[in-house]
């Protein structure tokens, strides 16, 4: 179920895969999506299931009868309201624009035709919006299969494919000005497909399918990485093995001048230009580390070799030794403070990529054969798709190497107390800000592992909390000595007369026990306080992912009120007893930051 994969196979094979899927085990979130097709949906929701379930969610469908997308959308149903879809899809494509220029029309005419036709577009976004308040997809246009004026059809205002174009652009500007509305980039996908190929009239003519039907199974695949993004299950680190992944040859055999790498010849452009992508990854906040069978200093020499684009400081861990690669892998993640499934392994060796796919469930291990394909596969895998980019993900891996030092500070010293206070930590605790909601929908939709109810929210539903007098809500950005960590702790508790019932508590682990939990405790007790709360009622529900938080309430100094058989549990503070717990953290409000 990973690229590049064989389409033939999974289309032929679609049921097996469903049932093998479902029998693993997995614990899913459940996601309801609404399809609103321009054409027949229903093969491409069969393959889309198969990788939003090997993805971690289990979807349910809601789909608009043939060509009713509009309606659907502009009019819904009673059906479709009781849905309550969690994500729109609007499964569009060049077959459904209404009306093309003609080769007798003035500009003004084509401007005319382009705002109706977007109009039409922006109308239903808006209306979706408003009616389910949830994330919405739109497909772009692909370019005709045809150019009535040849290769002029592009650059005359005329020209159907112009006219597209012009369209496409006009979905992208309302995407960047829009929290929570996403392009589908069929564009670009039936362009790497074969638009030839893609475009086959007859599929059109005799099922209503806007694409071929091998091409189906590539394009659910695109759609499912933005999916499972919105829903916070992108990978957040690269592991990657040296010899013969970063570099062509063996460093321990070759010496660092024999090792191919730079611009000499092909093979070692093609190393180099996959370094080069490899290093622009940081710039999207992607953890870069190093799992390789190596000794440390050849290692270190290899990554500092002259025509190398990637250097030794751009790597957070460096695990060079001749430890197994899955125990290097797990102990990497437990360094970093993420799961093993956050990793994505990248080694050209066969047999080592076998062993870490057996050996650490979750973690992505594509099949990297061939330097002039790496790009390509990781690429095309989306592992990294960028739904939401907040000014966090431009310095994650400057914290991450903060931490190393952190940790680093806090073996020399024998008293943990004592270390916390060394880092002079301080904090900002307040209500929600207007520029941090990006980041706090973010971590809600990243945080797995500090997050007691595992709730998550869109961007629209996290500015309807922003914006109701309903809620008591926190953020927590912490800072010291060693650097700015951003906002890593994001509390909302709901308003329940003299009771606030926790709706979200969750936290970064890569600042766990720093006391950071205890201070937004003060400040969430605090606030209760000012409000007339008396009591404070905590939630917890187990995942596979959260057992850490298990007992945090009870760390916190809360009474279990109930637990039933699943483990879900209840508990309740007092507030007028509570006594503030965190004493190493120096705390401001947001007028801190102004």
């Amino acid at each position: 179920m990973q690229y590049p994969f064989d389409s033939e196979y999974i289309i032929k094979k679609k049921k097996s895969i469903k049932r093998t899927l479902l029998a693993d085990g997995s614990t899913r979130l459940k996601k309801r999506i609404a399809v609103f097709g321009g054409s027949t949906t229903n093969a491409i929701v069969d393959y889309l299931e198969l990788f939003l379930l090997d993805q971690g969610i289990e979807p349910e469908f809601y789909q608009s009868e043939y060509a009713q997308y509009w309606q659907d959308a502009m009019f819904p149903s009673e059906e479709l309201i009781e849905f309550k879809p969690d994500i729109v899809w609007i499964h569009t494509t060049n077959r459904n624009i209404t009306s093309y220029p003609t080769t007798a029309d003035s500009r003004e005419d084509v401007a005319g035709l382009v705002e109706k036709e977007y109009t039409k577009f922006e109308q239903m976004w808006q209306k979706i919006s408003e009616t389910y308040h949830c994330p919405i997809i739109q497909n772009n246009f692909e370019m005709p299969f045809y150019r009535l004026m040849g290769n002029k059809d592009c650059s005359d205002y005329r020209g159907r494919s112009n006219f597209v174009t012009r369209l496409n652009t006009k979905f992208y500007e309302y995407s960047e000005k829009t929290e929570g509305f996403y392009i589908n980039d069929i564009n670009f996908i039936s362009a790497s497909f074969g638009l030839k190929e893609w475009s086959d009239p007859s599929y059109w003519n005799m099922y209503k399918y806007a694409m071929c039907f091998d091409a189906i199974p590539e394009f659910s695949f695109n759609l499912s990485n933005i999916i499972k993004s919105v829903f916070g299950k992108n990978k957040k680190a690269l592991a990657l093995d040296l010899d013969n992944t970063l570099w062509g040859g063996v460093v321990g055999d070759d010496g660092v001048d024999g090792i191919q790498i730079g611009q000499e010849t092909g093979v070692s452009q093609s190393y180099y230009e996959f370094q080069s992508y490899v290093k622009s990854l940081k710039s999207l906040g992607i953890i870069l580390t190093v799992c390789s069978k190596n000794d440390h200093e050849n290692a270190i020499a290899g990554l500092e070799h002259p025509e190398g684009a990637l250097k030794p400081d751009d790597f957070i861990i460096i695990k060079a030794n001749w430890e197994n690669k899955d125990r290097n892998i797990v102990e990497t993640a437990a360094e970093l403070n993420i799961l093993p499934d956050a990793i994505v392994f990248a080694d050209d060796n066969p047999a080592e990529r076998e062993i870490v796919r057996q050996q650490v469930k979750g973690c992505a291990v594509p099949e990297m054969d061939g330097v002039e394909n790496y790009i390509t596969t990781l690429d095309r895998n989306g592992y990294f798709e960028v739904t939401n980019f907040s000014a966090d993900d431009l310095k994650r891996n400057e914290m991450y190497k903060a931490n190393a030092q952190r940790a680093a500070q806090q073996a020399s010293f024998g008293d943990y107390n004592e270390y916390l206070r060394s880092l002079e930590m301080t904090a900002v605790i307040d209500d929600f800000i207007p520029v941090y909601l990006q980041r706090i929908t973010q971590l809600s939709n990243k945080s797995n592992q500090f997050n007691v109810t595992t709730k998550r929210y869109t961007a629209t539903e996290m500015e309807e909390v922003f914006a109701s007098g309903d809620y008591i809500r926190l953020y927590g950005k912490l800072i010291d000595k060693f650097g700015d960590n951003g906002v890593v702790s994001v509390v909302i508790g709901h308003k329940n007369g003299e009771v606030l019932d926790m709706d979200l508590w969750i936290m970064s682990c890569r600042v766990l026990k720093r006391d950071m939990e205890f201070a937004m405790l003060d400040k969430l007790v605090s606030r209760c306080r000012e409000e007339g709360i008396k009591t404070v009622k905590g939630y917890y529900y187990p995942t596979a992912k959260n057992k850490m938080v298990k007992d945090l309430y009870g760390r916190f100094g809360f009474d279990k009120i109930s637990e039933d058989e699943n483990g879900n549990s209840v508990w309740e503070l007092q507030v007028g007893s509570y006594e503030n717990k965190c004493h190493v953290i120096d705390v401001h409000g947001n007028d801190y930051i102004n």
